[in-house]
């Protein structure tokens, strides 16, 4: 695959034209047009893993670095993550890790890509991507990384991380746990408050990892 510059538009649709449709069917992720963030990513990036997983993570989007490289969670919040799931005793070999949305949506900074949040519609319109790699994956726990993917994995979006950082929700025979985004952890404005939302993933990992094993 020939792939873009990193900031330069993906694909110039002609002036007034809107190819996007929320219902479209695609064949394949890379065929998608139900919202317009695949017009400036380089490539779609899909989950990866085993399937069937007992255990699937869902994140927010991917960010500069899996955009390029089309595989979920391979920049610095992927390799925290890795870190997060060895303290928790979860291999990253034993897990599916995905995104609620599957394009990285950004905003140019003098010459850097950063990350910005998924709009409503663009999740609902991913939501497609979600319930098919859900039912390929046919995980037993989800943890959904930050609010975007509880909201996405719950289908509510006014759900509250907070309101569900203690506790198992069960829904579609799924039980759902939440915690932060690795990358919230790598934004948080001092170490200790680094250190305290660090544990917390890796104690809401530990009652996922003891969820899938039946204990």
């Amino acid at each position: 695959m020939t792939k873009r510059p990193a900031h330069s538009p993906a694909h110039s649709a002609p002036s007034g034209a809107d190819d996007t449709d929320p219902h479209q069917q695609p064949g394949s992720l890379a065929d998608c047009r139900r919202c317009d963030l695949w017009r400036n990513a380089t490539q779609p990036v899909p989950g990866a893993g085993g399937a069937p997983a007992r255990l699937m993570l869902v994140g927010e989007q991917p960010g500069d670095k899996e955009d390029q490289a089309g595989l979920p969670f391979v920049g610095p919040a992927g390799q925290l993550l890795d870190a997060v799931l060895e303290a928790a005793g979860i291999g990253r070999e034993m897990v599916y890790v995905t995104n609620a949305v599957k394009h990285f949506k950004w905003e140019l900074r003098g010459k850097r890509r950063l990350h910005k949040t998924p709009a409503q519609r663009e999740v609902e319109a991913c939501a497609y991507w979600l319930e098919r790699e859900l039912a390929h994956v046919k995980p037993k726990v989800v943890v959904a990384l930050g609010a975007t993917a509880l909201r996405a994995v719950l289908h509510d979006p006014h759900a509250r991380l907070n309101a569900h950082m203690e506790r198992t929700t069960h829904a579609g025979g799924l039980a759902v746990l939440a915690t932060w985004h690795p990358s919230y952890v790598l934004r948080a404005p001092d170490p200790d408050a680094r250190e305290r939302a660090r544990a917390q993933m890796v104690e809401v990992l530990r009652r996922a990892h003891a969820l899938m094993s039946g204990h």
